[in-house]
């Protein structure tokens, strides 16, 4: 493999500098090193650091508009929100919060960061499609609603996340289970008044959600 090779397939493992620049804090190189080799293991089609980046994305967009009353905590728990993933298991989110606990304690000991603020929020991504509106705060809808803002993205980057969580899970659970799983996963969604917990991301997103869940219900797998 060339160099150049290398260092492309390298890159896909870091977080872009763009994204970086949308944090309201600095990592630690040590700390960044440690957080992208997290989403480096085990490999991943689609919970990887590209998908942190495309949330910090959506989490600039807040920033810009209603706002984060704990822009840092939200910014950790963005980070850190998938950093420990293994297709099948019941405690990825349970095990990312840990990590992220962890990290902060080592390299942000003195930041004044409130770490619970950030475990508790990695930790409810657990129950995406299980939360009602009124079950949360408003900053904490926008949260969990920009970590599944994918849904109402365009047809093309939906269907690759589509195949990409179909591929994360090959191996691991036999193709039929994940398809009637999966299914009902969607299924349910669909079925919600409300797919975006917030009002900000329900107005820009909920049309073109509903739109790309009915069109991967119908498709023939």
């Amino acid at each position: 493999m060339s160099e150049t090779a290398t260092a492309s397939s390298d890159s896909k493992d870091r977080l872009p500098e763009t994204a970086l620049a949308q944090l309201p804090l600095q990592l630690a190189p040590e700390q960044r090193a440690a957080l992208e080799a997290a989403y480096a293991t085990p490999p991943r089609a689609y919970h990887n650091i590209g998908h942190v980046a495309e949330v910090l994305r959506h989490y600039a967009d807040v920033a810009a508009g209603p706002g984060w009353t704990q822009p840092r905590e939200v910014a950790l728990a963005v980070l850190y929100h998938d950093a420990i993933y293994e297709a099948g298991r019941r405690d990825n989110e349970a095990r990312s919060a840990l990590l992220a606990r962890e990290h902060i304690a080592r390299w942000m000991a003195g930041a004044g960061i409130d770490s619970d603020r950030v475990v508790e929020l990695i930790e409810l991504t657990a129950r995406h499609g299980a939360i009602a509106r009124e079950d949360v705060d408003e900053q904490t809808r926008l949260f969990l609603d920009g970590d599944m803002a994918i849904l109402g993205a365009e047809p093309a980057a939906f269907d690759a996340y589509d195949r990409g969580i179909a591929s994360e899970y090959r191996g691991h659970v036999p193709g039929p289970l994940f398809r009637l799983n999966r299914r009902r996963f969607l299924k349910g969604l669909l079925k919600r008044e409300r797919i975006f917990l917030s009002d900000y991301y329900h107005q820009r997103f909920d049309a073109a959600a509903r739109n790309n869940l009915r069109r991967s219900i119908t498709t023939k797998r």
